[in-house]
């Protein structure tokens, strides 16, 4: 807190030092009638216990950054500071252009195979040169990514991918509606069966399928919890899926089977957040 004590005489501003003292649930200002300095003693009085008090309410302020988020998790989630600080352990996702937010676990980092197509994706937007006429691909490179390409993913470091979230946002017609394939239950169910007959030797089985709603948004938010195994993998799911203005948006968080007590709590947490924005 930056505090000032201005006399005016006449035309003339004087600076007198202060001093402080704190007294029960407050403070007091003791401002002395005469120091015996000169004014340019003042002066550089005056000015060496303002820059003190404005360094010492900079650290001040990040104490009360560090407090708030700690006394009130839900107060710094609403400002959006756990895009900067994690809070309880979570960080957030937010992606204004695609219209959407979640959080995840802190420690989690984004995933580099997207990085790297977003960064080649980029480079290629930005190039003046035309594309090599043999070229075959460089037609379907320079339009980017596929429909079905994640817009954001996170894993933990140095893992393999079977275990992490991803948000994917696709295109569909303005009058798609997911409440045309019915409740919950029915909802999951059609997934389950898409994610089936879409690899030979893949079935999945759902588990739990419920709604949650955006009454301000007129916007419903299906959550599926599912498992899919092949004879290779078998893997723990938690998909939240919403449409809104000819944009389906799912977010997909995934596990080993083998760890999904250690993780199921978290994965709640992740698919609770999730939020359309625009």
């Amino acid at each position: 807190m930056a505090l000032q004590n201005w006399l005016y005489a006449g035309n003339t501003l004087r600076l007198r030092p202060v001093c402080i003292t704190q007294l029960p649930g407050k403070y007091r200002l003791l401002v002395p009638r005469s120091t015996g300095r000169s004014q340019a003693e003042e002066f550089i009085f005056q000015r060496r216990f303002f820059v003190g008090i404005g360094t010492a309410s900079a650290v001040v302020l990040g104490g009360v950054t560090s407090f708030l988020l700690g006394l009130s998790p839900q107060t710094g989630r609403d400002l959006k500071l756990d895009v900067l600080y994690p809070i309880e352990g979570y960080s957030r996702c937010l992606e204004p252009n695609e219209g959407f937010e979640f959080i995840y676990p802190a420690r989690w980092v984004g995933d580099q195979t997207l990085l790297r197509r977003a960064v080649g994706k980029a480079e290629l937007e930005r190039s003046l040169d035309l594309p090599p006429l043999n070229d075959k691909n460089s037609t379907n490179r320079r339009r980017g990514s596929s429909s079905n390409e994640p817009k954001v993913a996170f894993g933990p470091p140095g893992s393999n991918g079977e275990l992490n979230v991803s948000v994917i946002v696709s295109a569909v017609p303005l009058d798609f509606s997911i409440e045309a394939f019915g409740g919950p239950k029915e909802i999951g169910e059609t997934v389950v069966k898409t994610i089936t007959g879409a690899r030979s030797g893949v079935k999945a089985t759902l588990i739990e399928s419920t709604v949650r709603q955006d009454s301000t948004k007129q916007l419903n938010y299906y959550k599926l919890e599912f498992q899919v195994e092949s004879s290779s993998f078998r893997r723990h799911n938690i998909a939240v899926c919403c449409a809104e203005n000819g944009r389906l948006f799912t977010l997909n968080a995934q596990a080993p089977e083998s760890i999904w007590s250690k993780v199921k709590q978290q994965f709640n947490t992740v698919a609770d957040s999730f939020h359309v924005t625009t």
